[in-house]
Order: structure tokens, then sequence, then C-alpha cells
């Protein structure tokens, strides 16, 4: 069997993605590998392919037992022998599962970091013939990443005491240039080949929303994306158990997931979210890291992530399958006060205190970068390519800024014709006061005091600091609150103020010279309100998912009734039947025989043999005009 052989009769594909097919004949060739590949781009099958053709027993080291768990299964499914170990298991389980192994049961092992540090595990391996070491999630090796996990430091030390030390190969979906150096170092790659196949995900719409309720934009945007599984991301439990509860009375069929539930119900409520029982997840941070469900295909924050690679990697959950899919962050002042907060009370106790102060100093800078791209006025994909150091173009045309853009540009006396306004002496006034407070304090302050001196207000605390007596004090007191504070943030935005990156304070920049001492003009458009510069349909969930080719909706239904049928059988997720894209080849071809259903993308010798007759019987009653088994309405899924 060849490297095209095992991917047709496991994986049912016909071709390799860009850059697997390098990964996996370096990898056979004995190098070690760095793979950097977007979330859904195929990086399991860069090691699950060269599994099958190498002696022995590949080891993947993964992250999560979540992860360990949807994959094993998965490969289970499509013939391939994979166990995990892990502390679901009991003591007598993880003893068989080490036994197995030994007797050369599996072609893959999925073990956490911290299983390494076991002296015993570390004996089994040592008898063990280890060709591969795979390391998923290859970002958590670096201070520098936003999932920092210590015990995968642990991995290099661990592969030098087997007996001989196998390939080793990293994957990751985000990493900056910064972190994949650490990941080089630390895993002591050897001279590796690296394959950067880049970040984008053009099947993922962005967009960052600053509505003025929350809750009712939040309800707004799932009462328009009903029928869909998604995910909502909260900053904190807190958030995660009033948003649930909200939308339950409200009949969305959401379920909640964070740190402090017992581990039963976490488990539960995650099953119901796999089954589609309760297709809306409503979860901390916690939830996600290689939750391989397909048919995610909205993923809201309702808080903001504290760095662009938490953000990208979440919102990476959605549109797994291919599929046009929704990632939209709600974004507040508040919550960057809130991810301050969550910064500034974190910590790891296995780090020295100089560790810690660096880490979070990076933590800070992410945030800030964070910040700006909810800020910004200019193209998302853009800012998202560019934090990860991949070039593109100027704009994507299909984030939330460039259509609002568009929208502009096409209005009667858009923007290529509006003026713009000058704001250059109330600038002045602000970056002016700002400095006078700074030169009489010895320190910077937040927005709310700057906007209280700014408009003459009387408050304690400006009369305690004797910021009344400032020259500055009620240059624009006939301005009201908002006026005052969306001038503040157009300054943040432009770059002549920024955020301390320790405290709720703001900074004047060297650019803040320019305008107060050498005459810069400051100037601001007012941007068309989201709801009136984008259609509807383009970001509030009219995006149109696969619905079968044309003229086969019917057979393409058909096929999802089917589907829905096995997996209830079985009490498995629709997905590990066949995903969404698999169904639409399907109807497309429309096979007659086992042969020809081989034919179809996603569909595998073992699941032909197993799903085959079923998905064959039902194209044949479609085409003689048979109706299909209806399912019953809310229950697809359901075991």
């Amino acid at each position: 069997m060849d490297k095209h052989e095992a991917l047709r009769q496991f994986f049912g594909y016909s071709s390799f993605r860009p850059g697997q097919e390098e990964l996996i004949d370096a990898i056979l060739a004995g190098r070690d590998v760095l793979g950097v590949m977007p979330t859904g781009g195929g990086k399991s099958l860069c090691y699950q392919i060269p599994a099958l053709l190498l002696p022995g027993v590949t080891l993947v080291i993964s992250p999560l037992i979540s992860l360990m768990k949807d994959q094993v299964a998965a490969l289970n499914r499509e013939g391939v022998a994979a166990a995990y170990l892990n502390s679901s298991l009991s003591p007598t389980q993880q003893r068989l599962v080490c036994q197995r192994a030994l007797q050369g049961a599996y072609r893959l092992l999925y073990v956490a970091p911290e299983r390494l540090e076991s002296p015993e595990f570390t004996a089994v391996a040592r008898r063990l013939a280890v060709p591969l070491a795979a390391v998923d999630e290859a970002h958590c090796i670096s201070q520098w990443g936003q999932d920092f996990r210590p015990s995968y430091l642990a991995i290099a030390a661990f592969l030098r005491e087997l007996p001989r030390r196998p390939v080793t190969a990293a994957f990751t979906a985000t990493a900056t240039t910064q972190v994949q150096a650490d990941i080089l170092r630390l895993l002591e790659l050897r001279e590796p080949v690296r394959q950067v196949t880049g970040f984008d995900r053009p099947n993922l719409f962005f967009d960052v929303q600053a509505p003025k309720n929350k809750p009712q934009a939040l309800l707004a945007l799932l009462q328009e994306r009903q029928g869909q599984s998604g995910i909502v991301y909260c900053a904190t439990r807190d958030g995660v158990e009033k948003v649930c509860a909200r939308l339950c009375k409200q009949g969305f069929p959401a379920t909640r997931y964070h740190a402090g539930l017992p581990d039963q119900e976490r488990q539960q409520n995650q099953e119901a979210f796999q089954f589609d029982r309760r297709p809306v997840m409503v979860a901390t941070n916690a939830f996600g890291m290689g939750i391989d469900k397909s048919n995610v295909s909205f993923v809201i924050h309702y808080n903001m992530p504290k760095s662009l690679e938490a953000y990208y990697q979440e919102a990476g959950r959605a549109g797994r399958d291919g599929e046009p899919a929704d990632c939209i962050l709600l974004y507040s002042k508040q919550d960057v006060v809130t991810a301050r907060f969550l910064i500034q009370n974190s910590g790891n106790s296995q780090l020295t205190p100089q560790q810690q102060a660096q880490v979070r100093r990076q933590d800070y800078a992410r945030l800030q970068a964070m910040v700006d791209y909810c800020r910004s006025g200019s193209c998302l994909r853009g800012q998202l390519l560019d934090y990860f150091g991949q070039a593109h173009p100027q704009r994507c045309g299909s984030c939330g800024n460039c259509l609002r853009q568009a929208a502009q540009e096409d209005a009667p006396g858009g923007l290529a014709q509006a003026p713009e306004e000058d704001i250059t002496v109330p600038a002045q006034m602000i970056l002016s006061c700002l400095w006078r407070i700074h030169k009489k304090l010895g320190y910077d302050v937040g927005r709310m005091l700057l906007v209280q001196v700014l408009r003459g207000r009387q408050r304690q605390r400006v009369l305690e600091l004797g910021l009344n007596e400032l020259s500055t004090f009620g240059l624009m007191r006939r301005l009201s609150h908002n006026q005052v504070s969306e001038l503040v943030e157009e300054l943040v935005r432009q770059g002549y103020l920024r955020d301390h990156p320790l405290y709720s304070a703001l900074a004047l920049t060297p650019a803040a010279s320019r305008v107060l001492f050498q005459g810069e003009r400051v100037s601001r458009r007012t941007p068309l309100e989201p709801e009136k510069a984008v259609a509807p349909e383009r970001l509030q969930g009219g995006r149109t998912r696969t619905a079968g080719p044309a003229g086969r909706e019917g057979l393409f239904e058909a096929l999802k009734a089917t589907r829905t049928q096995l997996a209830q059988a079985e009490q498995i997720p629709r997905y590990l039947v066949f995903s969404n894209a698999t169904l639409a080849d399907m109807a497309a071809k429309a096979p007659h025989t086992p042969e020809e259903l081989l034919a179809v993308n996603g569909v595998g010798r073992v699941k032909a043999q197993k799903y085959g007759r079923a998905f064959l019987e039902a194209i044949a009653a479609y085409e003689q005009g048979a109706a299909p088994q209806e399912v019953p309405q809310g229950r697809e899924g359901r075991p």
C-alpha cells in the first residue's frame, strides 16, 4: 500500500490538499517536519497516513481528552486501529491499552503530554517500536503562544529517552513567526521540512459589531441562524451562565460548558452539542480546542478574547466542513477591562516569577493587537493575516469592513465623494489635556477622568487631584460625554493615543507631538451603521450553505435523512457517518454500484462496506420517485 492507496481506502479522497503530500513524503523519508496549516486544512492526515505505512505504533501527543476521543472514534470508523491513553480510563483500562499496544494492536496511540512524565508510561514506550511522534497543537510549547502548556516542554526529553529517536512531526494552526521558532527549538526538530500553507480560511466571514445592547444583538443573530449549529463564546463562567439561561428562556436549544461545571455535566453537554440535540453551545475558552465537529456554521464571540491567536483559533472552529460560516465578534469597551482583569489575575504556578512577568507582558501586547482589530475600519481578514505574517490583498471583499466600505463607495455621494471631517482642533484639545494631566500628576489616567476634565465636570476625583485648575479644564463642555468619548476613541484608532499595557490608562504616542507641535492635521470619516452599509442577508446568516448540487436538492435531502437514521441507530453524531460535503458529492454523482460509490469524495472502503447499501438504496428509491422517510422535526441526530 502506498500513500495514495491509503488516502483512498481509509479516508475516501483521491488527492491531497496543498502541503499534505510534501509533509507526508518528508516523514516517510525519515525527516522531521513542522506543518502550519489552517483549521480544517487536513493536519491530521499528515501523520495518520504515515502511521498506516510505517511499522510499529505512532505516538500522537495531544492536549485534550475530548480531542483524543473524537479523533480515535473517527479513525476506528475508518477502519484504522487507534486508541487513547488518558485519565478518562480506569487503571484497568489503561493497563489493557498498554498491553494491546505492546502486542501491536494499534497503528496510532494518543497520549497527553503529561503522560510522558510518567515513569510507567516511559517504560512501556521504550518497549514499543515508535517510528513517528506527532505533536498536535504544537503552539502549546511556546510561552508566547496563547495556550502555553508547561508539560509540552518535557516532550523532547521523553523522545531522547527512547531507544531510537522517532521522526518528530509538529502541527499547529495558529503560530506566529516567534512561536514557530520556539517549536523548532524546544522540540529539537532536526533540519525539519517546514510547510506553512497559510492562515487564510476563505470560507469564513469575519465581522466585528459594537451593538448598544449585546443581549438583543445576540438574540437577533441566533434568530437568523435557527437550525444551524454554532458556538457562543463568553469571557467568564458567569457570562456563560447568564447568556445560556437567557437563550434557553427564549426557546433556543442551547447548552453550556465551562471549567466550573462537574465533569459529568460537561461531558453530557458536549455530547448534546456533538449530537445536535443542543446545537448551540455557550462556553468559555475551556471548550473547543480540537473539537472535530464539522458542521459548526457560526462562532459568535459575546466578549472579545485576550489575543488574536485565541480569537482565530476559536473562530476557526466554524466551517471545518469547508462550508461558508460566520465569525462575528460583539465588541464593547468593557471587554477590554475584563480582559485586563483576567490577565492581571492569571498565573502559572509552574513558572518562575520572572517567567510569569514575561508572559504577562506578552499577554498585554497581544491584548493590544486584539483591541486594534476590534477598532479598525480596514479589512479584518487582512489584519489577521498581517498578524501571522502572511501577504494578502488590501481588501478581501468578504469581511464586514470590506463590505461596509464597498457599500459606502457604491452609495449616492458615497465614500469617494464624501468630504472628511477635520477634527484637528478637538484632537489638539484632547492631546493637550492628557499631556497636562500627566505633567501635573506624573502618571497617565483613564478615559473617564480625561473626559470629565475636558467637559469641566466638578467630580470629587477631579477636585482632589486639582485637575480643575488646568487650562484645558472644560475646553469641550459643549459636547456630550459620548461625543468626547468617540473623539478619544478615534485618536486611539489613528495611533495618537494608546492604551497603557498594564493599566486602564491612556498615553500619548510619538505621533501626538506632530499634532501638538508640528501642525499635522487630523480628520475622520463617520462610518455608516453596519446594518445600513451591508446587506442584511450577508451579515445576518444569509450565506448559503451546502444545499445539494443544482437540480439534486431533493436527493441531497434524502441522503441527509438516511444519514440521520444511521446515526440514530448507532448513537453517533451525523458527521461521523458522512459530512455534508460528501453527501453533496454523492448527490451530484448519484452512484448506483459499490464501485461508483467509492468515487465519491469522503467515502472510503470501510464506510462503503458499512453504509454503502443504505445510501445506494436511498438513491435508487429517490430516482424511482419514492418519498424519503421523514425525520421528525427537531430530532435529527438524536441517538
